[in-house]
């Protein structure tokens, strides 16, 4: 699919992923809606390249109707949809003192990434299934995993399933909208230079870089959007998860 001239929604796009993800499509000439808890640095990230940020929760539905029935005023119906808004929760099945997993966390890291994720697909392809085709298709869609998906680590459980349901609903909902012509994909990234990472000292970035290998470092952002740019303009990727990794598998810590 084209980019150029298109709508495109970016979620989490005030940082991180997400960021390098909006910034690269804008550059490509698509008009670029970032969704967002953080309105304020979205804000700051769409106006480098006169978008638009509007103030979304991911996990609710009528947040993100609104939102899309902005972003269609202003930009037309969105074809692409790239979704990077996510948290990180960490914390053991069993923790100090013979303490439960706070279930809270768990259900909140599912709610955000998982639950959240799919409302954005829904209520997309919802728009777009009833678009005109452009060149055989109608829209393209490309969810975050992670490789914690695959290789959770000690802390990890709430993450890794939230990120797994991600992974493991890619194909069904890649052939659900088939019929309506909508691609789906998903990326699994590594360890990329997000801003969690970057409040790391720099030996700790480079230790867990080395782990790495090959290109033995840690990925940058706007590796992650090459690869968005890649999945959008082929049109025979679809219904799978690309691990973007350097081949690291990891360690249980």
């Amino acid at each position: 699919m084209q980019i150029d001239g298109l709508s495109a929604i970016v979620t989490g796009g005030a940082s991180g992923l997400g960021k390098a993800a909006a910034q690269l499509l804008a550059h490509r000439g698509a008009k670029v809606t970032i969704f967002d808890l953080d309105e304020t640095a979205g804000k700051a990230v769409a106006d480098q390249f006169d978008g638009l940020c509007i103030g979304v929760d991911v996990s609710d539905s009528e947040s993100v109707d609104q939102a899309l029935n902005k972003a269609e005023d202003t930009h037309g119906t969105a074809r692409i949809l790239v979704n990077c808004a996510g948290i990180a929760p960490g914390a053991k099945t069993v923790g100090k003192q013979y303490t439960p997993h706070p279930l809270d966390t768990f259900v909140k890291a599912v709610t955000v990434n998982l639950v959240g994720t799919f409302n954005t697909i829904s209520q997309f392809s919802a728009r777009a299934a009833a678009a005109e085709e452009i060149n055989g298709e109608r829209g393209v869609i490309i969810n975050t995993a992670s490789i914690a998906a695959f290789d959770g680590q000690i802390g990890q459980a709430a993450y890794s399933a939230s990120k797994s349901g991600v992974a493991g609903m890619t194909l069904p909902i890649a052939r659900d909208l088939a019929e309506h012509k909508i691609r789906v994909m998903t990326i699994a990234p590594g360890i990329f230079l997000t801003p969690m990472l970057a409040n790391f000292p720099q030996h700790v970035q480079e230790t867990l870089g080395a782990q790495v290998p090959h290109p033995s470092r840690v990925g940058e952002p706007s590796e992650f959007a090459q690869l968005a740019e890649a999945i959008i303009s082929n049109p025979m990727l679809n219904g799978e998860v690309i691990r973007l990794d350097g081949a690291i598998r990891m360690a249980p810590r």
